[in-house]
């Protein structure tokens, strides 16, 4: 039937239904806060919006980590810890309550993501992070303590330079892990001359084949993109020979894509236990010879609050704590904390397993993990995020037959190269395809930001695990002549004891100290126990009135004694540096001799 409406009605109408529409999303996003149904679990109306079912390139989380800062000074602030190998800046978010307490005085959390660049979803997850924390300070009471108590110090992207080449050049879902320092792979006096290539120019880096009838490999009878072994025994007929991944041999030595970026492992590069690339592979030149590394050393150093580290890598679904060799070993003590929170972490992951790097997976000399706990008595783990389990919910994992399941039933199609006939200079006709860059290790968009959330809650029941310290009394009894006693019960309320067992043993940290200090009284006698009958206790000879406590143990009490003869108003004052501190006053009164 012809329309009785003349183009120009037509017009009108579509443009006052848009502005209709536009008006209603303006009057949506004006709702009060009160009157808007909210998912739990999240900010009601975050001050920046962001998008968690995607990946983030190098300007994004530069413009996400300084809106987060604008949007949040009491909250988030950021710098720049120096610069990367191409000239990028590293980004630190220091995230805390500024506005109670000295942040450096509080129990640093360490978080960070995407040393082997290829994670990718390393990065996200310390990004929601950051931008979870900040956002929900003003909605959730375990956040606000958290806050207040702790001071977290995230680094997204350990390696910027790599990050931005997997987003915006040819890649596997397994390239770059390195850096982009430039290495002569294969020694023959030239410098990353033979990357991969892309054959068939669609950014992804695939697999080669060519037809052969009597090659070892088929097509995947339900998932034709997939290659599958076949089975001589069962009278399968080859159809393909695998070629290995897209290249070219650039150098004419005889080998293909041999020489690309890097070649070094940036995890291999710490200074605990270090071995070089002879021994282990992936080592460069000595410790810390990775400017990016040393940028993050430095600021780490620096905070010696840090009592808590995170950092991230893929996949696997691992809650990995170290020592990442055979031949290292941790204190017994360390160990029962690891497992408290591993054994937490394996809840909030399903099918997520806690492990020991060395024994359950393989051995790893000049890891980050080791460097931190063993050099600098921090508690550390690694999580390896993404696991086969999340594809169906199926225990078995399924291998790769599941993934080009999931790919076709609820990915449809999106993350595969269908095989492509290309012309090849030594090969002739070869066929590429196989999986794309951004699936494999990596979970797709509306899978990510239930992994992010979920690992976060595990390094945020970590963090909140870290010691924290209080004076929990202080009581005055007077002993005649002139004497009076004075008794301090100290507390630390977490699982984490204030010094690991390996920090006791180097003497990294400097012992807690526990003052008393008052006008008008000396000290002449102090003492600590771990009974209210100081049984077994210890007597502090020298400088009595500063009490040197090697440890508070996690979830313990330790009590200090002083005899102090005079009288007068005063403090007890709890200095640690990895636990905070805390404050009591006291009053001794006059006593008659």
């Amino acid at each position: 039937m012809r329309s009785i409406l003349s183009p120009l009605v037509i017009t009108v109408i579509t443009l006052g239904l848009q502005l209709e529409s536009a008006n209603t999303v303006a009057q949506e996003a004006e709702v009060p806060v009160h009157q808007v149904y909210k998912a739990v679990g999240g900010p009601t109306q975050p001050k920046v919006p962001i998008y968690w079912n995607r990946y983030h390139n190098y300007a994004e989380i530069t413009k996400m980590l300084q809106d987060l800062a604008a949007a949040y000074p009491q909250l988030f602030k950021v710098e720049s810890v120096g610069k990367s190998t191409d000239g990028r800046d590293m980004w630190v978010a220091t995230i805390t309550n500024f506005e109670v307490g000295d942040e450096s005085r509080k129990p640093g959390f360490w978080i960070d993501g995407g040393i082997h660049a290829n994670e990718i979803q390393a990065t996200e997850v310390a990004l929601y992070t950051a931008w979870f924390l900040a956002e929900m300070h003003g909605e959730n009471k375990f956040v606000q303590q958290l806050l207040r108590d702790r001071v977290f110090y995230i680094l997204p992207d350990m390696s910027p330079d790599s990050r931005e080449a997997h987003f915006l050049e040819p890649n596997s879902t397994n390239t770059p892990r390195t850096g982009q320092r430039p290495v002569d792979d294969d020694r023959d006096g030239l410098i990353d001359e033979d990357p991969a290539n892309d054959l068939n120019k669609d950014g992804h880096i695939t697999q080669m084949r060519i037809r052969d009838p009597n090659g070892r490999f088929r097509a995947h009878p339900k998932y034709p993109n997939l290659m599958v072994q076949a089975n001589s025994e069962a009278g399968e007929q080859g159809e393909f020979t695998l070629l290995g991944m897209e290249g070219l041999d650039a150098d004419g030595d005889g080998r293909s894509s041999e020489d690309g970026d890097g070649s070094y492992d940036p995890n291999r590069d710490w200074p605990w236990k270090w071995e070089p690339q002879y021994v282990q592979r992936g080592a460069f030149r000595y410790p810390f010879s990775l400017i990016e590394n040393r940028n993050m050393a430095e600021f780490v150093k620096r905070h010696p609050n840090i009592a808590g580290a995170q950092t991230y890598h893929n996949t696997g679904g691992m809650l990995l704590r170290g020592p990442g060799s055979k031949q290292d070993a941790y204190e017994a003590g360390d160990l029962q904390v690891y497992d408290q929170i591993g054994k937490v972490g394996e809840r909030l992951l399903p099918k997520y397993r806690y492990m020991n790097v060395a024994n359950d997976l393989y051995e790893v000399w000049g890891g980050e993990i080791d460097w931190f706990h063993q050099m600098l008595g921090v508690f550390t783990f690694t999580n390896e995020l993404f696991i086969q389990y999340n594809y169906f919910h199926d225990a078995t994992g399924g291998g790769s037959e599941q993934s080009y399941e999931f790919d076709k039933f609820l990915l449809f199609g999106d993350g595969l190269v269908e095989w492509v006939e290309v012309d090849h200079p030594v090969y002739g006709k070869v066929e590429v395809g196989g999986l794309k860059k951004n699936w494999g290790r990596q979970p797709p968009g509306f899978m990510l930001q239930e992994e992010c959330h979920r690992n976060m809650a595990f390094t945020l029941f970590h963090a909140d695990q870290m010691p924290l310290v209080r004076i929990k009394e202080v009581t005055t009894k007077p002993l005649g002549n002139g004497l009076t006693e004075v008794t301090a019960i100290v507390e630390n309320t977490k699982l984490t004891p204030t010094h690991s067992s390996m920090d006791r043993k180097q003497k990294i940290t400097r012992p807690n100290l526990v003052s008393l200090k008052a006008d008008g009284v000396q000290v002449v006698f102090g003492q600590f126990g771990g009974d209210v009958l100081f049984r077994n206790s210890t007597i502090q000879d020298r400088d009595p009135a500063v009490i040197k406590l090697p440890v508070i143990d996690g979830k313990s009490l330790v009590y200090v004694r002083w005899i102090v003869n005079g009288a007068g108003q005063g403090e007890v004052v709890l200095d640690t540096i990895k636990g905070g501190q805390a404050k009591a006053q006291f009053s001794v009164p006059s006593v008659t001799p």
